[in-house]
């Protein structure tokens, strides 16, 4: 089990965390907020890239940072951003970062064959990288935190550059991971882990605001959710009273999805909120219109 307990972090003046309590087990856990909300903080001390201020994580009763690299050892680790040589092939890159976590290339190597075939990069194991897209790279680094079979893995916006195909597929592979292993994503895009958490951790104001089920965090909005059709015309005015989710034209009206919690009117059709409602509710610019 891996434990975040009372854990604060600040830079000088400005507090990016504060007093997080966090208790996770083997599954596949979201960790859901805007940019710059403190998602790459606590990641990166999760990975031991930086130190709390306060308070302390323990894996199993043990302090992380003490543990040092047999906590590393069962650690897989996918930064928002990471470094590769583009000179390098797949493989080549690989049997790199094996030789530097002393795995030998006998062993190695059917690994990376196994890990680049898994996240659909088979037919390229020899092809320089700088000659990749975007999310072609991005698979190079998610096969790169497998490599040793870790016991926790952690993605900080893995999804970067992916096309919808390879969003799915990636989905599926971290369904298959988290079966036998504590598996956490950071993202802002609720689609990549709604369908496929175990627990959503969303944090606001430099705290936590929810750890819980998809189906629990979305019951938060039962029956504050509608949609209507209105004139063009109307939009503006109805953006003024009410949080709007979700706008599209649609036979030349504007289909609204918005937030009401009083009593609504007749012609409004209440539809279930999904976790997307959720996060745009919660994270709502509040000088753009009030709640109702």
């Amino acid at each position: 089990m891996l434990v975040v307990k009372e854990v604060s972090k600040q830079y000088g003046d400005f507090t990016a965390l504060r007093d997080i309590q966090l208790e996770f087990e083997t599954g596949l856990y979201g960790l859901l907020a805007p940019n710059g909300a403190g998602k790459t903080t606590l990641i990166k001390m999760l990975a031991t890239l930086l130190y709390p201020t306060k308070g302390e994580v323990l894996y199993n009763g043990n302090n992380i940072i003490d543990m040092d690299s047999s906590y590393r050892e069962l650690l897989g680790y996918l930064p928002q951003q990471f470094g590769y040589y583009k000179n390098y092939s797949p493989k080549q890159y690989l049997l790199y970062l094996s030789a530097l976590k002393g795995i030998s290339k006998k062993e190695a190597l059917p690994k990376i064959i196994e890990l680049l075939d898994k996240v659909a990069l088979g037919d390229v194991v020899n092809k320089k990288m700088k000659k990749f897209s975007g999310g072609m790279v991005q698979r190079v680094g998610i096969a790169q935190a497998l490599l040793n079979d870790p016991k926790i893995l952690i993605l900080d916006e893995p999804t970067a550059g992916l096309d919808p195909k390879e969003r799915a597929r990636f989905r599926n592979l971290l369904t298959d991971l988290a079966r036998s292993r504590l598996v956490i994503v950071s993202t802002h895009i609720v689609s990549d882990i709604e369908s496929i958490a175990n627990e959503i951790i969303m944090i606001k104001n430099q705290q936590i605001l929810y750890k819980d089920s998809v189906e629990t965090i979305c019951g938060t909005l039962d029956g504050a959710v509608f949609e209507t059709s209105m004139e063009f015309e109307q939009l503006e005015s109805f953006r003024q009273d009410h949080v709007l989710l979700s706008e599209k034209q649609e036979y030349g009206k504007m289909i609204v999805r918005f937030i009401h919690k009083e009593t609504p009117l007749v012609d409004w059709l209440p539809v279930q909120p999904q976790l997307e409602d959720v996060f745009l509710y919660e994270y709502r610019d509040e000088t753009n219109g009030t709640v109702q």
